[in-house]
């Protein structure tokens, strides 16, 4: 069955498989802060000390990223996507089974990290955009994004169930087994040699990345990224603690993340559906800007129920729409040819914002027993983020056509 030559005919099948592996390995990372009183508490280990082990996972799949992408672009999406899920079950292992902070922060941050630069954006949809052509690869972004969004909001019942139930520990074994069960949907994501980028077939890798490097709005769209990583690793990691804190109960915290998680849904395929017919770098714009105004309102207002609600929803909204937007951005600008490399060096800045923001997360919590300072600087750069989408280039990058040879080896 030739998945690719015949991308439209088998669509639902491969945004489904990309959905769910995407879905299993992002919602997995999601509920994470749902583990942070238990295993603190069990451990009797401080905040910092688990916040610091997420922000090593942030930082390690933001260095990864590029290196599996050049992997995925040289060899194909499959075998990138079987490695993560395997290195992924190791690293819920390492986490259930550490005894001190370090063994914790080489299983939930190191093998975890590389594990979702081979299941997470890069890689998925990495592999879609080679497989699909240009009028239907906005399409097939937003609805893998869906059905990942989907697997994260069904994901935080799940897991918060089972921790209730059979104890954390236990619960990231289950959750271990999953990611193995998740491996064999890998043979549905081989993009192999892609149509689609028959105008970069003469280009090599390296002569990719310096004309990326060379292109100011690569940068800036790094750069407002990292707003984006900030944002939501904070929010994923420290919400549920946050509003413990403020007097809520365990399973309010928990509906916080099931709210963001089925947002989630339908936001990320409106913006991946909204992408293929409006300028993507000021639909990014205004997105970041609404960002920081629901966190003003969230943080300025009085905390209830119904305001915790309405938050979630509306940043559920916008929660991963940015990553079809981003990824279809460096596509339109770059081609696909390099995608899953280049999309790996933008998603470093998204993931080094993901690094402070759950690191100071617990640092700033521990030193000043409030997350304000942090709810500052989420606000501020989105702001930020919102300004420097806005001047982004993203017409295609023009390149010289390659010389058509005549009978004697020189150019006709």
């Amino acid at each position: 069955m030739d998945l690719q030559s015949n991308a439209w005919k088998y669509r639902w099948l491969l945004v489904t498989a990309g959905g769910l592996v995407m879905g299993a390995a992002l919602g997995v990372r999601h509920v994470q802060g749902l583990f942070l009183q238990p295993v603190t508490i069990g451990h009797d280990w401080s905040r910092e000390a688990f916040g610091f082990a997420l922000a090593i996972q942030n930082l390690v799949w933001g260095l990864a990223q590029p290196f599996t992408g050049i992997i995925a672009d040289r060899f194909g999406s499959a075998r990138i996507v079987l490695f993560g899920a395997v290195a992924y079950a190791l690293g819920l292992l390492a986490m259930a089974y550490a005894g001190t902070p370090g063994q914790f922060t080489l299983g939930g941050g190191v093998l975890i990290g590389i594990a979702l630069s081979g299941t997470g954006f890069g890689a998925i949809y990495g592999a879609l955009s080679r497989i699909f052509p240009p009028e239907h690869r906005s399409w097939a972004l937003g609805v893998t994004g869906a059905i990942a969004g989907f697997g994260q909001f069904c994901m935080v019942p799940f897991a918060q169930g089972m921790i209730n139930g059979i104890g954390w520990m236990s619960a990231l074994l289950v959750l271990a087994a999953l990611m193995v069960l998740m491996a064999p949907l890998a043979v549905f994501l081989r993009d192999g040699h892609s149509s689609h980028a028959s105008e970069q077939q003469d280009q090599s890798v390296g002569s990719a990345i310096r004309e990326a490097f060379r292109h100011r709005g690569f940068w800036l769209l790094n750069a407002g990224f990292l707003a984006c990583g900030f944002q939501l690793a904070f929010i994923g990691a420290h919400l549920p603690a946050y509003l413990v804190d403020k007097g809520m109960d365990a399973k309010q915290a928990g509906a916080s993340l099931a709210i963001i998680a089925l947002a989630n849904v339908i936001g990320t395929y409106v913006c991946g559906y909204v992408g293929g017919f409006m300028r993507r770098k000021y639909v990014l714009s205004v997105i970041y800007l609404v960002r920081a105004l629901a966190m003003v309102l969230f943080w300025v207002l009085p905390l209830s129920p119904w305001s915790m609600y309405a938050f979630c929803f509306v940043f559920g909204l916008i929660w991963l729409g940015t990553v079809p937007l981003t990824s279809g951005l460096v596509s339109q600008i770059f081609g696909v040819k390099y995608i899953s490399t280049l999309f790996g060096f933008v998603f470093f800045g998204h993931q080094l914002g993901g690094f402070f923001g759950v690191w100071l997360g617990g640092r700033v919590f521990d030193a000043t027993k409030s997350y304000d300072l942090l709810w500052i600087g989420a606000i501020a750069l989105g702001v930020i983020s919102a300004a420097l989408h806005w001047p982004i280039n993203d017409r295609k990058v023009e390149r010289p056509a390659s010389p058509v040879l005549g009978p004697l080896g020189t150019a006709a």
